[in-house]
């Protein structure tokens, strides 16, 4: 079974797990949510259909550069006629003077991740993703994923590939370190294990705009050890180093 590796970067990117109307929130790391609706949207699966396929996928995330927590606020229904405003819960419109809505959303600015995707259906996944049927996006739809999203399709080990040979950008590294350790987040939670376990309410059952259904899951962030010689010199290099990854697999 092969699966394939992505990499999530772009100037923004927010991956919710329990935001309400007037608050976003972002978690530290891509969402499972997220990511299948990514994979969804790619493959052309309308928010009726069931996502049943993607039950069996397993993700494995490395933060390369976790980014900055920043957030800002909206503001709706501003200018607009009363009638025309956001209603109240109870369905009434609210007086004049108070129509404007402010709401605060989160995100992560200038972070990168990369991503082991492997599972039944994973070999399907990339060349959608390559040629996708509605535009993917990094957990909000203004915000689009830079160049190189799939690196790597029908990767034997892609786990493997991402601990030991998928490069990172440019860190200091101290003289003489022949390993560095990233963060890792691992859906495989063995029991037992206490250290950076958390549940996580982002497993979609169903993206219908009527009727969103999540359940839980179990992840563990941690702490892991990657060869020091993965870490690019410059931005220039990581990029090269980045390309030259991804045309080795076509050669």
């Amino acid at each position: 079974m092969t699966g394939l590796l992505l990499r999530l970067a772009g100037p923004m990117q927010s991956w919710g797990e329990h935001s309400v109307f007037g608050e976003r929130d972002t978690l530290s790391f891509p969402s499972r949510s997220g990511l299948v609706g990514m994979f969804a949207a790619a493959q052309g699966v309308g928010r009726e259909e069931s996502l049943e396929r993607y039950e069996g996928l397993r993700l494995l995330v490395r933060v390369d550069r976790p980014g900055v927590r920043m957030s800002d606020f909206h503001t709706i229904g501003g200018g607009l006629p009363r009638e025309r405003t956001v209603p109240t819960a109870e369905g009434k419109r609210r007086p004049e003077g108070a129509t404007t809505i402010v709401t605060r959303r989160a995100y992560l600015a200038d972070a990168v991740f990369t991503v082991a995707v492997t599972g039944p259906g994973a070999e399907d996944i990339g060349p959608a993703l390559s040629s996708p049927h509605w535009q993917t996006y990094l957990g909000r739809r203004s915000f689009v994923p830079d160049p190189l999203l799939v690196l790597r399709d029908r990767v034997p080990d892609p786990e493997h590939e991402l601990r030991t040979t998928v490069p990172l950008p440019h860190r200091r590294v101290p003289e003489g370190r022949e390993s560095l350790e990233v963060d890792m987040v691992s859906e495989q939670v063995c029991p037992g294990e206490a250290d950076g376990r958390a549940v996580l309410n982002d497993v979609p059952v169903s993206f219908a705009s009527a009727r969103r259904r999540y359940t839980s899951r179990e992840v563990r962030v941690e702490r892991t050890a990657v060869p020091a010689a993965l870490v690019a010199t410059s931005i220039r290099a990581y990029q090269e180093r980045l390309l030259d990854y991804v045309v080795k697999e076509h050669r």
